[in-house]
């Protein structure tokens, strides 16, 4: 019975698409993981709580297949501020959200990132000895 759940998430992750705009943050890359991590003996793979796998499966796979969109229909695809799909992907990019987060950043905290010195050893040639240690 192992084997066929194992089967099923594999097919479950093979179906599942991989939003390549969200680095480190995607939902199908968690999921492929999770999978990986909780089937380390693929087929062979004693499961402790049979039902919760089954529960877990069944609850991606109504999500996979979009049950919840089909069954509570909107009358309209629009938000309460009025932008499109294809917008809020873009302003949910991991690239378009480091770009905030930049925007965000101080100057002094933008100059001490880039005049900062790499490896500890720079710093310790940075500073005269003076600075560097605390006085007492």
């Amino acid at each position: 019975m192992a084997a066929s759940r194992y089967r099923r998430f594999l097919k479950l992750c093979e179906e599942w698409p991989v939003d390549e705009t969200k680095r480190g943050r995607d939902l199908g890359s968690y999921l492929r993981q999770r999978v990986a991590q909780a089937f380390r003996e693929g087929e062979n793979t004693q499961i402790a709580e049979p039902e919760a796998c089954d529960q877990m499966y069944e609850s991606l796979a109504r999500l996979h297949s979009n049950y919840y969109k089909h069954k509570y229909p909107r009358p309209r695809d629009t938000s309460f501020s009025g932008l499109s799909v294809e917008e809020y992907k873009l302003i949910l990019s991991t690239d378009t959200l480091e770009e905030f987060k930049e925007m965000n950043k101080g100057m002094w905290k933008k100059l001490q990132e880039k005049f900062a010195p790499r490896n500890p050893e720079e710093k310790q040639k940075a500073w005269p000895r003076s600075l560097s240690r605390p006085r007492t």
